[in-house]
Parts: structure tokens; C-alpha cells; sequence
């Protein structure tokens, strides 16, 4: 597939029909709030992992409802100061893999965080450890649609929830810096780091590269790959219920964070993307409320976006900011 959607000049003045819930930010606070009634518990293994140039610890955190949710912190070995600190989220299906396949941030000497996805670790890389031990209304296979009854009960109000609390659990380690703090992740991770830099108002800086997770009225039905089509084949048998649906998406839209979004933003996006349309990543991108903010446009590729040569690009830029 050529290009498809909005050209280039389209785009950048392109606008979401999603309109935030008048209790947005209350229910963000309020699931927040309870979050954090769990002691964040973070504990910090070390590993043997044969690398000689990076130390390894074995993460778990409490994450929403005390949940534990596992990680893997990575330093520069011999590291002694306080070390800026990346905090990243990975892409649909996945988990944490293996610690070396992510060695590089800590190989720029920044420490890194990579969150392991509740329930999901299963589809691609070296898998994931974490359980979604929180129960659903019938939803189609995947996870787009599970729990998509109630905002209440979604399952992205977890994985946000646990993408916060992630960045707590990062920071709280005595060799990283909070102040130098920033989220970065590709499709789905990059989905949970615009809602992640929506929530954490102190971040120093947020990458999303081809995210997810955004302006899912017009995602819904531009495209029919996964995982949005997962929401059409939903309502497909649950006709007469897209009001209810988009209401409950509306919460996690990655419009909506991006409008509260306090942090320098360096987004990414290819116009062939049918699976990450690039209107909707514009749409967050256009929405993002931090003036300091810029995008890659890779006008050939699908969804793998700038691979990378993006990673090259958040190299150079990251170096401004931590």
C-alpha cells in the first residue's frame, strides 16, 4: 500500500473528532490516587547475565490494584552517580524479552527501564512474565477489547496505571536521576508513553515513535489491520453499541493525554503505516501542549517507521535534554 491517507500538509493541520470525557482528569487522578495506596514495593535483583558492560536487576514493582508487574533495569557497569534514566514501553503482544536484547541506552550511559506488559509477552521477542490477574466482559481475542464495557474495567486503565508506576519504581533506584527522566517506546509503547507523559508532569522529555493508542474514532475505521480492527469485529456482534465503545476508548485516547502533555515530545511517523495511521499519530502530535516538540516523517515505510535510523535521530535529540 502507497500512501493513503492525509498528505503531508493535510496532517500537520489535521485535528481528532475525539472529545475528552468532562471527568477526564478526575478519573485519571482518582485511578492514580488509588494506585498509589499500594506501597510501590519496588525491588531490585541482580542478574547474571554474562554481559561485562552493563549491570542487570530484576524489577517488580505494584503496579494498578498492587499488581506485580516485572522490569529489567540496566546500568553501565562501574556506574556510581545518579545517571539520567529512560524509561521505555514496548510494542503490542510483547513483554521484556531478555536483557540483552536491550542494551542500548545503557551503552549511551543512561540507565534503562523497560516495563514488562501485564498479559501480554506471548506474540514476538523473548516473551514476558507478568499476569493480568484483573477479569473482563466478553471481548474479542486480543486486547483492545477487554474490559471495554466500563472505563472503569478497561484494560489500558492497567497498563496505563502500570506505566506510571513504573516511572515511580524507576526512579526510586539511588542510581538514577529523577530529574533526568525520560519515556520513550515504539506503537504500543508509544502509545503508553503519550499517556505516560500526560500523567507524570515532571518527565524531561517523551519519544514516541509510530504510537498507538490514538484517535481511535478515526483509527477504528480507517484501517482493518490489528490491532484496531479488533474494536470493528467487537462491535461487528455487538451492534447498536459504538456510542458505549467510544465512550469508554475516549478515556485512553492518546488525543487527550497529549493535550496535557508537559514534556519536550520528539514524535515519529511513516505514511505508508496502515496499521498506526499517520493521522492519528498527528492527531496526538498536533495535540501536544509542550511548544518544544518535533516529528520524523518517513514518507516510504509501513509500520516499522525509521527503525533504525529513528533510533539515530532520539540519539542526537535526547542529548538536549538528559
Amino acid at each position: 500500500m502507497a500512501l493513503f491517507d492525509l498528505s503531508r500538509d493535510e496532517l500537520r493541520e489535521y485535528r481528532s473528532d475525539s472529545v475528552a470525557p468532562e471527568d477526564f482528569d478526575a478519573f485519571w487522578s482518582k485511578t492514580l490516587q488509588e494506585a498509589r495506596e499500594h506501597d510501590l514495593d519496588a525491588r531490585f535483583e541482580p542478574v547474571e547475565t554474562g554481559l561485562t558492560t552493563v549491570r542487570v536487576y530484576d524489577v517488580t514493582f505494584a503496579g494498578f490494584g498492587g499488581h506485580p508487574v516485572k522490569g529489567w533495569l540496566t546500568l553501565p557497569a562501574g556506574a556510581e552517580g545518579p545517571l539520567p534514566l529512560v524509561v521505555e514501553f514496548v510494542g503490542y503482544g510483547g513483554g521484556r524479552g531478555l536483557p540483552h536484547e536491550h542494551l542500548l541506552w545503557a551503552s549511551t550511559g543512561r540507565a534503562h527501564f523497560i516495563m514488562d506488559t501485564r498479559g501480554q509477552g506471548s506474540a514476538w521477542g523473548g516473551g514476558g512474565g507478568t499476569a493480568d490477574p484483573v477479569g473482563g466482559a466478553p471481548s474479542y481475542p486480543g486486547f483492545m477489547t477487554r474490559g471495554i464495557d466500563a472505563p472503569e474495567n478497561y484494560y489500558y486503565r492497567r497498563v496505563f496505571t502500570d506505566g506510571v508506576r513504573a516511572v515511580e519504581a524507576a526512579r526510586s533506584h539511588p542510581l538514577t536521576d529523577a530529574s533526568r527522566t525520560a519515556a520513550v517506546g515504539g506503537s504500543q509503547g508509544g502509545g503508553i508513553t503519550i499517556a505516560v507523559g500526560g500523567l507524570v508532569p515532571d518527565l524531561a522529555a517523551i519519544a514516541p515513535d509510530v504510537p498507538f493508542l490514538c484517535d481511535f474514532p478515526r483509527a477504528a475505521t480507517l484501517t482493518d489491520r490489528h490491532p484496531y480492527r479488533e474494536i470493528g469485529l467487537f462491535l461487528k456482534t455487538h451492534r447498536g453499541r459504538t456510542e458505549d465503545v467510544l465512550r469508554t476508548l475516549s478515556y485512553f485516547d492518546g488525543v487527550h493525554f497529549a493535550s496535557r502533555g508537559s514534556a519536550p515530545a520528539l514524535f515519529s511517523a511513516a505514511l505508508e503505516d496502515q496499521t498506526c495511521p499517520p493521522s492519528t499519530v498527528f492527531a496526538a502530535f498536533n495535540a501536544w501542549a509542550h511548544a518544544d516538540k518535533q516529528i520524523e516523517v518517513y514518507e516510504f515505510n509501513d509500520h516499522e517507521g525509521g527503525g533504525p535510523y529513528q533510533e539515530a535521530a532520539k540519539l542526537g535529540w535526547l542529548r538536549s535534554y538528559i
